[in-house]
């Protein structure tokens, strides 16, 4: 991997030490990190530069009614409740995948959803799999992209982001300048401002365009 990616720790005791906390708090130190995932058809690189943490469910300390795991425990939203650095990666809108960083202690359900990244090896790889892409700065720029372009899939949820076929590198140093606000596309009280979980470099081009959720329609009278 290219010395370019200014990350440094890779022993896999110390990142997950690293990530046995609070996302909130991990997400913007998070930023800058590389995930890399060698699968059979090569090895892509992410550098990481925007993600979103979540937290728990409605009895925990830290309720979030825009996680996954707001209603508690599903077979879906298993790995969220396991140790700090495994693969949380869900299907959605019938089409894609995203990828998320399980954080926090083995059963107090917290992650990073990884919402955009710079390919930093396996360019070509990551063309392949992202054909519509028409930059090299949009193969990774929102989560559907990101997952797409490392080969995730709902078959890698529950798997050790920190041990083969993945390896994750920490920043060496913090990011110079991070940004804040509100989830992406989350419905509800948990896409709002008192929620400013997202995290990004600033100035940074595979940042991804911020959305709002659509506002859910009403249930039907009867």
């Amino acid at each position: 991997m290219s010395s370019s990616t200014e990350s440094s720790v890779t022993e896999p005791k110390e990142v997950s030490r690293f990530l046995n906390g609070d996302a909130r708090l991990i997400a913007p130190l998070f930023l800058g990190a590389v995930l890399t995932h060698h699968s059979e058809a090569g090895p892509v690189s992410v550098r990481l530069t925007e993600v979103e943490a979540y937290m728990g469910p409605r009895d925990s300390e830290h309720p979030d009614p825009g996680s996954h795991t707001f209603g508690g425990p599903t077979a879906r939203n298993a790995p969220m409740f396991g140790p700090p650095g495994f693969l949380y990666v869900y299907f959605t809108y019938g089409m894609h995948y995203c990828a998320n960083i399980v954080c926090g202690p083995h059963g107090a359900p917290s992650a990073l959803l990884l919402r955009a990244g710079e390919i930093v090896e396996g360019e070509g790889l990551a063309g392949i799999r992202r054909p519509a892409s028409k930059s090299a700065k949009d193969l990774a720029s929102g989560p559907a992209r990101l997952a797409a372009a490392l080969g995730l899939t709902t078959a890698d949820t529950g798997r050790d982001a920190l041990a083969a076929p993945f390896s994750l590198w920490l920043p060496a140093t913090p990011a110079a300048a991070v940004a804040s606000g509100p989830r992406v596309g989350v419905a509800g009280p948990g896409g709002s401002t008192d929620y400013p979980w997202r995290f990004w470099i600033e100035d940074d081009p595979t940042v991804s365009r911020y959305k709002a959720a659509r506002p859910r329609n009403p249930p039907a009278a009867g």
